[in-house]
């Protein structure tokens, strides 16, 4: 165990953040940590970090542990020295080693005695063990990994923006390959290939790994337990964030079939007390189930967590069926080139995705669509077309005298107070919190503020750029319902897969210059680019190939053509015993299934029953059996579905 933290509490001032919590940490976890904004977890990271004392309970930790913390804070760091500089600071024992073979080696050009040559030797060894001629290697690899180029290797740190410099300080932190490595929201610096390229790195990280993050792909991908904070609680869930979902949802149900079977329980014991209690002969039996009642261990109900609010854009008109329609346009930025003689179309009714790397022209296109960048070739827009454009620099049209909710009152939508009110509470400002200035609010605040203003516009045609970030999980959700009911068009820039995969119907992307469009789905796009990814070497291959010489081709051909022949009656007798065995195996499963599903009902029935929550043991240990259960059926099925696709297949293969 690398970290304990048992029934701990922690407050600030009068407010609980946690309250008896416990989590015990290992090597090989890789953990989301989850929650709703402000329930406490980038404070539950600074507590394992050290950085806040609890209350009450203990933190321990296993000897010389080593903890990399990834957080915002970090940006108060400033160098004037390279980036691969910055980053090789990972190797703080390497470098130091590095300098004095460095001065050794000097010594020994004007003097070498026994003690100069052992230490030379020693410090040769322990560098090499330490793999200090590779530090540079692995520093730029990282690096690069994360979106930058070898040209900017040498460029000072200080010349990036913020966005680059959490990448610069995420490098430098993998590269120390802490024993727990804890990241809070690392996704949002990163463009899709860098979270991609984080994504292959992390999977195969030795150590223990802690996300905060709002991206449900990236905690897909990455985790393989859940963390919740909530209600001051830690809650614990195996597997990935969709396991989560699902393991939630039966535990409230579970709950919620406990709580009324007891409350039934309830009345109908308080009914007996009501009725008999003033006659004599039930009065003592009365008292007796009166304090059995007292001292009834209760089930809580079910809190289905924050209220979800359903917002609908309304549009004004409908516009004709092209929107816009972009001729032969090209856009540079002095020297780099970012469109090249590239046209595209934008019909009524597309969702489109504009995804990639960082600096391929997203965000030029997007304003090039909505007419306020200059750039060479036409744009054509369509008829009866009202565009509304959500970007980072649409804060500064916010009003900074106006308070939050009558800036929204001054757009003009014609929502009532009330409605707006319950649109400001999915942008996480509730009560008094509407009342607040914009001009105290932070750049995050701000910017939620202007999305919810794109949203109660009534355009028929939104571009939106970056819209989740700042947003919790909830309120990703609730932008996604709201744009899928939309009935205008849209065109969007985010890193956010989950979201993009819930509201794209086209993908745009940028390639040489030239706008690239797949028609469909990111999910979709992503199959199809692997598929693409498969097929090239064998397309490579057969191009190859195609240029030998025609009579050779042919009688080799004929040569593999005769050899199939020979051995498709041996192949399909091979496939015949292997398809006998699979389906052997799926008569197996189709039983443990059967089976698992009765055991499974039977303990469903015996949960539903009052009596057994007068037993707490009782009662955990069948709760515990009916989790047990749901997990062995849960595995049952996913192996019932894999051999049911195995003998699909095994028996097309016979027939072809």
């Amino acid at each position: 165990m690398l970290i304990a933290l048992q029934d701990i509490t922690f407050e600030f001032g009068s407010r609980v953040i946690l309250e008896d919590s416990s989590w015990h940490i290992e090597p090989g976890d890789r953990v989301g940590l989850i929650g709703l904004n402000g329930t406490g977890k980038s404070t539950l990271l600074r507590i394992i970090n050290g950085e806040y004392s609890i209350s009450k309970g203990s933190v321990n930790k296993s000897k010389n542990l080593t903890i990399g913390f990834f957080n915002q804070d970090l940006l108060s760091f400033e160098t004037e020295e390279s980036i691969l500089t910055v980053g090789m600071m990972a190797f703080g024992k390497a470098l130091e080693l590095e300098k004095d073979i460095e001065r050794i080696t000097k010594e020994l050009e004007e003097s070498q005695t026994d003690e100069l040559l052992h230490e030379f030797s020693d410090k040769l060894h322990e560098f090499e063990a330490l793999d200090g001629y590779n530090m540079k290697h692995k520093t730029a690899q990282v690096l690069e990994g994360l979106g930058f180029t070898t040209a900017d290797l040498d460029r000072p740190y200080n010349q990036f923006s913020g966005g680059w410099r959490m990448r610069v300080l995420l490098a430098r932190l993998i590269l120390q390959q802490p024993d727990v490595l804890m990241l809070d929201e690392p996704t949002n610096h990163l463009d899709l290939p860098s979270i991609e390229w984080l994504e292959r790195y992390l999977i195969g990280y030795n150590g223990a790994v802690i996300i905060v993050s709002h991206d449900r792909y990236f905690l897909d991908r990455m985790v393989n337990k859940i963390v919740e904070v909530y209600q001051q609680q830690l809650h614990h869930y195996a597997g990935s964030y969709a396991d989560y979902e699902v393991e939630k949802e039966l535990r409230r149900e579970m709950q919620q079939r406990a709580y009324d079977n007891q409350q039934d329980y309830i009345r109908q014991q308080e009914r007996f007390i009501e009725r008999f209690k003033a006659k004599a002969s039930k009065a003592a039996q009365a008292q007796s189930i009166a304090k059995r009642l007292d001292k009834l261990d209760r089930v809580e109900q079910v809190d289905n967590g924050p209220s979800k609010i359903r917002i609908n854009f309304s549009v004004d008109k409908t516009p004709g069926k092209i929107l816009c329609t972009l001729n032969n346009i090209s856009k540079s930025f002095g020297p780099i080139s970012i469109l090249k003689n590239t046209s595209a179309e934008i019909n009524r009714g597309d969702k489109i995705a504009l995804i990639g790397a960082n600096g391929k022209g997203k965000s030029t296109l997007l304003r090039i669509i909505f007419g306020m960048e200059p750039m060479e070739g036409e744009r054509v827009p369509g008829h009866n077309v009202v565009t509304s454009f959500y970007a980072q620099h649409q804060l500064e049209s916010l009003d900074l005298n106006c308070e939050i909710l009558d800036e929204l009152k001054n757009f003009g939508s014609g929502r009532t107070e009330l409605e707006l009110r319950q649109l400001l509470g999915c942008f996480l400002f509730t009560g008094d919190d509407v009342f607040k200035k914009i001009k105290i609010l932070s750049g995050g605040e701000k910017a939620r503020v202007a999305l919810a203003k794109t949203i109660i516009s009534q355009a028929n045609f939104l571009m939106l750029d970056e819209p989740t970030n700042h947003l919790d999980m909830n309120s990703v959700q609730m932008l996604i319902d709201a744009l899928n009911k939309y009935d205008g068009s849209l065109v969007l820039v985010s890193h956010d897969r989950y979201f993009v995969s819930q509201t794209a119907n086209k993908i745009w992307e940028i390639v040489d210059g030239e706008i690239k469009e797949f028609k469909g789905t990111y999910t979709e796009w992503e199959e199809w680019k692997k598929r693409m990814a498969t097929n090239a070497p064998a397309a490579a291959t057969t191009k190859l190939s195609q240029s030998n010489n025609n009579a050779e081709t042919k009688k080799e051909s004929q040569s593999q053509s005769a050899a199939a022949n020979a051995t498709k009656g041996a192949i399909n007798k091979d496939v015949q015993r292997e398809l006998q065995k699979q389906q052997k195996q799926f008569s197996q499963v189709e039983g443990q299934v059967a089976s698992l599903k009765e055991r499974k009902s039977n303990l469903e029935a015996s949960l539903g029953t009052p009596e057994i929550y007068n037993d707490k043991n009782r009662f955990a240990q069948v709760e515990n059996e009916y989790q047990d259960v749901l997990k062995y059926l849960e595995r049952a099925n996913q192996q019932y579905e894999q051999l049911f696709e195995k003998i699909m297949q095994l028996e097309a293969n016979l027939t072809s």
